[in-house]
């Protein structure tokens, strides 16, 4: 597997050109995600799923060499009910396993994380196939998930001195570098 130095170097490459596309894309998912928080309970529930299933889509088409437009933040809503479910899967378990301590519930977070990517790749796979799936994919690869997710957090501090900014770039990097470790656990998992 790719180093997660090199997983984000690989990231930097394929937003090069395209940092303003990438920083609206996930801008347009937040104001679509908290607008939803107006309407309580239903509102997130209902556009959270296809909305993250449409934005992981977009950077995971980047991963993949292909070519982006700001529309495929939409691409989600192509597969509203598999985003729908798997978001309501999701926070039903992570839920669940929080309760017993956080660190469980943060253990599952990681299990899950590759979720949304499998429904994407795969839009005849179910909810449930896609988290069983998700959780044997990171059997043994949490740990450098976590590598991978704690090493932007000198670049978060940094985000913080610039009273939040600098999040505009950072969260596009942070999931295109998340997007190639999807692809490079899968590409392993493939030859192994």
């Amino acid at each position: 597997m790719k180093k997660n130095r090199e997983l984000r170097a690989l990231a930097r490459t394929q937003l090069k050109g395209s940092w303003l596309e990438a920083i609206g894309v996930c801008l347009v998912y937040y104001v679509a995600v908290i607008a939803a928080n107006i309407v309580p309970g239903i509102g997130p529930l209902i556009i959270s799923g296809p909305l993250t299933l449409g934005l992981l889509g977009y950077f995971h088409l980047k991963a993949k060499g292909g070519n982006t437009l700001f529309e495929n933040l939409f691409d989600g809503f192509k597969q509203f009910s598999s985003g729908l479910v798997l978001n309501l899967l999701l926070f039903v378990f992570i839920f669940l396993w929080s309760l017993l301590l956080f660190i469980p519930g943060i253990i599952k977070c990681f299990s899950y994380s590759m979720s949304f990517f499998i429904v994407r790749d795969n839009p005849e796979i179910g909810a449930m196939a896609a988290i069983t799936k998700s959780r044997k994919m990171m059997k043994g690869h949490k740990g450098k998930l976590f590598g991978l997710c704690f090493s932007f957090i000198g670049w978060g501090f940094l985000c913080i001195l610039t009273f939040g900014i600098g999040f505009l770039w950072l969260y596009p990097y942070m999931i295109s570098s998340l997007a190639n470790f999807y692809e490079d656990l899968k590409e392993n998992q493939t030859t192994e």
